[in-house]
């Protein structure tokens, strides 16, 4: 899967931040950033107008908390058409949800941006490698607390999502256009995940959340 350097491409809503790391990677000397998004849909329209079977990347640095699909979503709709390209989360979030969500999703590392910029580098490269469950130091215990103890890890990534986008005080309808959903399927869910985590109101979900650190921006 190597090429000659490895081509690596953003998604990230600041732009900023993007270059940042667009100057962080190159500096490497063995990657260059072949593309950058702002959003999840963007990035996968790019992949989409590649050839068939060659997306012309070999690693997607992603965020997961971005206007629009997160990046949970484009994890799941990317990583079954496009086996041969490698998923590097890089987020702030540093919770065992956000964590095992991740990597349920199909994301071969996570890092934080709270790490090194040479640990960005060095999971990188071992991601790229074809390495699985890369992770930054910082939460390299995250996903080993015991399931059975947290319901919200045995959530589905959808179910996820919806929850995420709920905690954050969006209404019904607002949460199906950007999870491009029907508001029954929305409200379903949404009853669906107050029963696997135990509460029956908002206001005790808003109140689990903060409690096990799902409040995501």
């Amino acid at each position: 899967m190597l090429s000659a350097r490895l081509r690596v491409m953003l998604v990230d809503d600041h732009a900023v931040v993007r270059t940042g790391y667009q100057r962080l990677l190159e500096l490497a000397g063995d990657m260059v950033v072949v593309a950058e998004h702002a959003d999840a849909d963007a990035a996968y329209a790019a992949l989409a107008r590649s050839a068939p079977g060659e997306p012309g990347v070999d690693v997607v640095v992603l965020d997961l908390s971005m206007p629009g699909r997160s990046g949970l979503d484009l994890l799941r709709r990317a990583v079954q058409r496009w086996p041969q390209v490698r998923w590097l989360v890089f987020t702030m979030h540093d919770s065992p949800a956000m964590v095992g969500q991740a990597l349920r999703a199909g994301a071969d590392g996570f890092v934080t941006k709270g790490s090194e910029p040479d640990e960005l580098v060095r999971c990188l490269r071992r991601v790229a490698a074809g390495e699985r469950r890369v992770l930054s130091a910082d939460v390299a215990g995250a996903i080993r607390e015991p399931a059975a103890e947290l319901p919200h890890l045995a959530l589905s990534p959808r179910e996820f999502d919806v929850l995420r986008l709920l905690v954050q005080g969006c209404a019904l309808p607002e949460i199906a256009t950007r999870l491009h959903l029907s508001p029954k399927t929305v409200s379903n869910l949404q009853t669906q995940i107050r029963a696997r985590l135990g509460v029956t109101t908002a206001v005790e979900l808003l109140r689990y959340a903060h409690q096990h650190r799902l409040i995501v921006p």
